[in-house]
């Protein structure tokens, strides 16, 4: 079996794969590891023969879609959240970035560790692969052959030990935080609801106006004055049903329908009147109800309120479905490919509005390879660009670096003229999956062998100093981000989610894209941040 698998990556890889899926998926107390189990399972795949080995362009791929990905989703709420908190965001992460360079520099004065020793535990308990490939290439520059060998070999041990327990420190400050905080994802995410694209749970209610103080007062008035978040609909005035629009006013006794979020619908009735209970919804004589797919690629990227529907149609957008997560429609609300639209129009007016978003779920589902190709294209180009400050200092962007910068980018761009950047969310989230599968089985079954020769009492040490970095680290994230910049516990859970199998469980806990948003504003600063803290540790200790 060894010899068919040494002789097999591929097979290799997917057995390790559904192997860890499998385990991965298996809940104790509640709780699994999800894909994070892919990486112990080809931990303990390496580990038998080291003769088991899936090819490093496997790992590379895997980590470029992963990140490529994240970033085309995350990029919009990434550039907004920096123009809203600027500076302080940076800084924060920047400080704790510094601080977790200070604890590996206070572990090696206690466990006298050598330089290289130090830097390789660094970068594993902050899985960070870049910056351990940043000081091997600059060993390999600056030290002699026979010297420089040596050193690389002690800072892989280093990395190879403490890389696992990089994973499982964050995941287990995950689990120790939200317990000592006592957090309740489910009301971050109320609260969080119109910041960031989440699950909204709308529903709709029919209220009948008893409040003449709202009478006779356009609706964009009435708007601006309470900042509902809730949709109007049908309105029945003097027996005719009409669509509600901004210049919409409501007199007592009309009957008007509205969507909304649970509480946004409660706050927005008590001020109209009272709910009621007519069948209006289910009259559909003049205006029908439909889902129409978005697959025309010329309206992605588009506000709903720059297609000026109104001029052409008698249509209301209600709701966005994107993906699991539903949302109400506004002005404001940039259409992807895949959005399912929900709209009320005049019956005569659906064709044409099922022609004009292109309402084909194929075509909806598709990934367009040009974009996508250059895309990535141009991440890789980014990440193997030597960036120098002087002679005795230089670092690459890498294969995580790069891409996720350029996706960042292109994703809050969503499309430059014709060509459209961003990618229909179910495409999104299957190549996000994948991507993280190759990434996770590759890396295990390549440190599994190194893994077991730093069982010794010097690899102790290196699992205890590991232990202390990352869990330390991820702690202080959590209590001075909570505490002091009054961060949501979901977006730090993100932040602390350096590697994407810890993002994985952070998303699997809170049960929505949160963390997402945190490891996209986290991720590209320290990505830097450590390759330079690395490369610093390893030239003030030698």
């Amino acid at each position: 079996m060894i010899q068919l698998f040494s002789e097999n990556p591929l097979l290799l890889l997917f057995t390790v794969a559904a192997l860890g899926y499998l385990i991965g998926s298996i809940k104790v107390k509640g709780s699994s590891l999800g894909v994070a189990a892919v990486l112990f399972t080809g931990l303990a795949f390496g580990a038998i023969d080291p003769a088991l080995q899936i090819p490093e362009i496997i790992l590379v791929l895997g980590l470029s879609l992963f990140v490529y990905s994240i970033g085309l989703s995350s990029g919009p709420a990434f550039f907004e959240s920096y123009r809203k908190n600027g500076i302080k965001d940076f800084l924060f992460i920047l400080s704790m970035l510094i601080f977790s360079g200070i604890i590996a520099t206070a572990l090696w004065l206690l466990f006298g560790f050598s330089a290289a020793t130090i830097t390789g535990v660094y970068s594993g308990s902050t899985t960070n692969t870049a910056a351990l490939a940043g000081v091997i290439d600059y060993i390999n520059n600056t030290v002699s052959n026979g010297e420089a060998s040596v050193l690389i070999q002690q800072t892989v041990v280093g990395y190879s030990f403490s890389y696992p327990m990089g994973v499982l420190g964050g995941i287990i400050a995950i689990l120790v935080m939200e317990r000592f905080f006592n957090i309740d994802y489910e009301q971050e995410k109320q609260s969080l609801r119109k910041e960031y694209p989440l699950e909204e749970k709308l529903s709709s209610a029919t209220v009948e106006i008893t409040n003449d103080e709202i009478c006779n007062i356009q609706l964009r008035d009435l708007f601006n004055q309470y900042d509902w978040n809730v949709i109007f609909g049908r309105v029945v005035h003097d027996g005719k049903i009409e669509l509600a629009n901004w210049n919409t006013r409501l007199s007592l006794g009309d009957t008007i329908m509205l969507v909304g979020n649970y509480d946004d619908l409660n706050e927005t009735i008590e001020i109209l009147g009272k709910r009621t209970f007519t069948p209006l919804e289910f009259d559909r004589k003049l205006f029908d109800v439909r889902r129409i797919f978005v697959s025309n690629s010329m309206l992605v990227g588009r506000s709903i309120a720059s297609l000026n529907l109104d001029e052409k149609y008698n249509a209301i957008v209600t709701r966005i479905r994107r993906g699991d997560v539903e949302m109400l429609a506004t002005g404001n609300t940039i259409l992807q490919l895949g959005d399912r639209i929900r709209f009320i129009a005049r019956r005569q007016d659906l064709l044409a509005l099922s022609k004009l978003f292109g309402d084909s779920y194929s075509a909806s589902s598709k990934v367009n390879l040009f974009s996508f190709g250059l895309g990535i294209g141009l991440g890789l180009i980014l990440g193997n660009i030597e960036i120098s400050f002087g002679s005795a200092f230089n670092f690459k962007l890498g294969y995580a670096g790069g891409p996720l910068i350029v996706g960042l980018i292109l994703g809050a761009l969503r499309r430059t003229g014709p060509i459209v950047w961003s990618l229909p969310y179910s495409a999104n989230v299957t190549l996000q999956q994948f991507g993280l599968i190759l990434l996770l089985a590759a890396i295990g079954v390549r440190s599994g062998h190194a893994f077991v020769q730093s069982l010794s009492v010097e690899g102790i040490w290196i699992f205890i100093a590991s232990a202390i970095i990352s869990l330390l680290t991820a702690i202080t994230i959590f209590f001075v981000g909570y505490k002091i910049f009054k961060k949501p516990f979901s977006l730090l859970m993100g932040m602390v989610a350096n590697q994407p199998a810890i993002l994985d469980f952070a998303t699997a806990r809170t049960n929505n894209r949160v963390p997402e948003f945190g490891y996209a504003m986290m991720f590209p600063i320290a990505l830097i941040t450590k390759i330079v803290i690395a490369q610093i540790l390893f030239l003030l200790l030698s």
